[in-house]
């Protein structure tokens, strides 16, 4: 873990970099949305969890268009907008944390500064005639209509969040009569700048309906919350959980990183990517691969621990993949390892074959926005 986090962040430099970098990724979300329709077709996630997938992909969509109306004439504006926007070089190549920390807190306030914003309408005409008179670039209203369009995203959207609290999907009752649940959160992670989705399937053998019990669901929301930090293993996640809900039994957990996103123009990386990145950026759009990274742990059996005098309760034993396998020592049952890139990019690691990612599944943005999977 870095001590100094601010290191490897850099700022952006100017219009074109900014707008570059923000279409390289609008691109980028769209492709993972295929990617995650892809997933499902073959059986790597399910129905219920692709379309979960499927709704945050489109909240980080949505967050991605925030920023880059808060950052669309960054350098051009300098006395009114704070350097460019952040993104950490190295680790990931997302904005930093911090980055959506102040997203949410102008969130807050996006009402008040709509309120003081001409519409756009208004704008649009205060442009037209600047330019008919002044015959110069409308620059300090268009900062204004920038600004505009930031603060109707945050207010108007969903988006993904430094924090996106658990929220409970209703999948009907065992044999035994308990709710099942799917539960899902997602976190930017404050040590790596990546997205983490996470997705929990667990029964409920409590009194009352997981989502409208006052006295637990407040505690389950905040718990998974508390315990959104990819630093800690699968199995100390479900562990914990299972140990602190006596009536909650978690029978699969998984965790989906959404990056880290490598280019040769905007990252550094180590490795074998290095090269594959710098052969392949000849063309603007090739010179990109992003990590698509799923853990998941499953419950392998079940146990009774004594509780109380008269009290007894359940307890998950789940299965750890040994050393050697694939996960092995992870704290997951297994890991399966994606890399998502262009066509061109995806020619140059392939004839350089480095050892490094054998065993990742590749998926190939070919001609026409096709995906070709290989592994």
């Amino acid at each position: 873990m870095r001590n100094d986090l601010t290191i490897d962040h850099r700022a952006l430099q100017g219009a074109y970099e900014t707008r570059r970098y923000f279409a390289k990724f609008e691109r980028i979300i769209g492709h993972l949305e295929r990617v995650t329709k892809m997933t499902m077709g073959e059986g790597t996630i399910g129905r219920e969890e692709g379309e979960v997938v499927t709704a945050y992909l489109r909240a980080l969509a949505g967050t991605f268009t925030a920023l880059s109306y808060k950052h669309l004439l960054s350098g051009r504006v300098s006395d009114q907008l704070p350097s460019g926007l952040n993104i950490d070089r190295t680790d990931s190549g997302f904005p930093i944390y911090q980055e959506l920390l102040q997203l949410a807190n102008d969130a807050l306030n996006a009402g008040k500064h709509l309120a003081n914003l001409p519409d756009q309408n208004r704008l649009k005409q205060d442009m037209v005639r600047h330019i008919l008179n002044e015959q110069t670039a409308p620059t300090r209203l268009q900062f204004a209509m920038s600004q505009r369009m930031y603060y109707e995203q945050l207010e108007g959207r969903a988006l993904f969040w430094a924090q996106n609290d658990p929220q409970a999907v209703w999948r009907g009752e065992n044999s035994k009569g308990r709710g099942r649940y799917l539960v899902h959160w997602a976190s930017y992670d404050s040590q790596t700048n990546v997205p983490v989705i996470y997705l929990l399937e667990l029964e409920d053998s409590g009194r009352h309906a997981l989502p409208r019990d006052e006295g637990r669901w407040p505690r389950v929301q905040s718990h998974l919350m508390a315990q959104s930090v990819s630093a800690l293993k699968l199995v100390t996640i479900a562990s914990g959980f299972d140990q602190d809900f006596d009536d909650l039994h978690p029978k699969k957990l998984r965790r989906i990183f959404l990056g880290p996103m490598y280019s040769h123009w905007f990252t550094e990386q180590n490795g074998p990517l290095r090269e594959v990145l710098a052969e392949a950026s000849g063309k603007v759009g090739f010179d990109w691969a992003l990590a698509w990274t799923e853990e998941t742990l499953w419950s392998r059996e079940v146990t009774t621990e004594k509780t109380g005098f008269f009290s007894h309760a359940d307890r998950e034993i789940f299965k750890l993949a040994k050393m050697g396998e694939k996960g092995g020592n992870s704290g997951a049952s297994k890991i399966h390892r994606s890399l998502i890139l262009p066509q061109r990019a995806y020619q140059v690691l392939e004839e350089h074959n480095p050892p490094g990612m054998k065993g990742v599944r590749k998926y190939v943005l070919g001609s026409g926005d096709r995906i070709l999977s290989y592994k």
